[in-house]
């Protein structure tokens, strides 16, 4: 390994790697300044084969999104309406289960579902959404509610984060998504989401859902005003969760898209600091078990390069992605089984069919 090395200064963390050391947020910077990239895929991809082998995992789900009603203005989201406002929607349960209907199919396996902090209804509204869900299709997991959903919750029922989970619970709720993270730290939260969940308050709500026996995702937003240091405090914090609970089962770093669809190449990520992110994401988080290429963000080629930079899970088949449509997002809005098979088989690796807990389904 240490002869394929272009860039002496990676010496030492190839070193740390292959001893299985836990990487510093300065090994971090050294890799995001590297020019010597397919090292730090290599090694990336060391790691996972370590974990997973030549497996890609993927399952079949449905995204939902109940309301797009807002009562925060994050500046990175054209999601969002606010009240009265042209394309604003609130989804009652006969409308929530015509639109799963009119898309179902026997092999969905998970609904994902986030939507706007909407203060227009109750918080039974949201507890209902899962309670229909779950009476009309029992054997389907119910990814429900960010962990910034989750504040904005308690903040409108008076209740705690623990109370505000142990209610969804009740009504059916099995995992929280990763989203509303964005990048952890206060100083791009209070230019980005000044009116969401603060640091501590997301991780506390993964915390208390970890503590109740859920295992949750989690995501990075980033390539927009965050630092490659804010991108590595980011993942510090989060494995330092996970030493603590070991409750996270994927990371997935999300790269930003821009207001609009016809935004020139200058407005949107580049491949390289996309490959790099998820191979950094890879070497940083040692007690993270996979990370996930998001296709819907980078599109399907670089999503097969992701699984030899360190990737292990290519999400699933989602029928209708709204969130990042609705600002810039290039790429189709679902994907069939068949094409995520194909992907993965592209990339010589080998696809499995999983649930949301990494169960393996079935293996192509």
């Amino acid at each position: 390994m240490a002869t394929l090395l272009q860039d002496p200064k990676l010496a030492a963390i190839s070193e740390k790697v292959r001893n299985g050391e836990r990487l510093t947020i300065e090994d971090g910077l050294i890799l995001y300044d590297t020019p010597d990239l397919l090292s730090v895929a290599q090694l990336a991809n060391e790691v996972n084969e370590k974990k997973n082998g030549d497996n890609v995992y993927f399952i079949e789900n449905m995204y939902i999104n109940p309301t797009n009603v807002c009562e925060a203005s994050c500046s990175f989201c054209g999601f969002k309406r606010k009240p009265g406002e042209e394309g604003a929607y609130t989804m009652d349960s006969d409308e929530l289960l015509k639109y799963v209907s009119d898309r179902w199919n026997d092999n969905i396996k998970e609904f994902h579902i986030v939507g706007g902090h909407n203060n227009e209804v109750p918080f039974d509204y949201y507890l209902d959404t899962v309670r229909t869900l779950k009476k009309h299709y029992p054997d389907v997991t119910v990814k429900a509610y960010t962990g910034a959903e989750i504040e904005f919750f308690a903040r409108i029922a008076g209740l705690s984060m623990k109370e505000v989970l142990q209610e969804l619970i009740k009504a059916g709720l099995d995992t929280l998504p990763g989203g509303g993270a964005e990048i952890l730290t206060e100083r791009y939260r209070a230019k980005m989401s000044p009116e969401k969940a603060s640091t501590d308050e997301w991780l506390e709500a993964h915390e208390i859902a970890h503590g109740l026996g859920l295992k949750t995702h989690a995501t990075m937003l980033y390539g927009s005003i965050d630092t490659y240091e804010e991108r590595l405090i980011h993942m510090d914090r989060l494995r330092q969760l996970q030493d603590k609970t070991n409750g996270y089962m994927v990371f997935i770093p999300l790269a930003m898209q821009p207001r609009k669809l016809n935004a020139g190449l200058t407005r949107r990520t580049s491949a390289f600091d996309d490959m790099r992110t998820i191979a950094i994401s890879r070497l940083m988080l040692d007690n993270f078990d996979h990370i996930k290429a998001y296709w819907i963000n980078i599109g399907p080629q670089l999503t097969q390069m992701a699984l030899t930079f360190g990737s292990s899970d290519i999400h699933g088949t989602l029928i209708e992605e709204r969130i990042s449509h609705s600002v810039g997002a290039l790429t189709s809005q679902g994907i069939t089984r068949k094409e995520l098979i194909h992907m993965i088989k592209g990339a010589n690796k080998v696809p499995v069919e999983r649930d949301t807990f990494y169960n393996v389904i079935k293996t192509y």
